[in-house]
């Protein structure tokens, strides 16, 4: 049986092309989030999505712009910036939050947007940046 030179060629360009596929390293993953206070260091994007989006939004009736500043000359938000004083308070809230439950309601490893959670910023907000005095 004889083979052909065309297949040999192509076996050889392949085999070179999986054998260069292979040798490249996968570049160090990049750091997805910077400057996180109060959330986990690793937390991930489907997480952060759901605290910000059932916590911050449903429960403050905000959009992200109400904590995080713009880019300077950019229309884009820049989230790791400190500028904004509602971050500041945003961190506060979120370990207020999670003081209580876990002080009062026995909730051992409390961690914002957990359904163990008995307190969350729309008890106290209720769809409202800034809550109305109940008494």
């Amino acid at each position: 049986m004889q083979v052909s030179r065309k297949f040999i060629m192509v076996m050889g360009i392949a085999a070179i092309l999986v054998v260069s596929v292979a040798a490249i390293e996968p570049g160090k993953p990049k750091e997805a989030y910077t400057n996180l206070k109060v959330l986990p260091k690793d937390i991930s994007t489907k997480a952060l999505q759901k605290i910000m989006v059932d916590e911050f939004q449903d429960g403050l009736g905000v959009g992200c712009n109400f904590c995080h500043a713009r880019e300077k000359g950019a229309l884009t938000l820049d989230y790791a910036s400190d500028e904004k004083p509602e971050k500041e308070i945003a961190r506060v809230m979120m370990t207020m939050t999670m003081d209580i439950n876990k002080k009062y309601f026995q909730v051992e490893h409390p961690l914002l947007g957990d359904s163990l959670m008995i307190i969350s910023c729309e008890s106290c907000h209720r769809g409202s940046a800034r809550p109305e005095k109940l008494f």
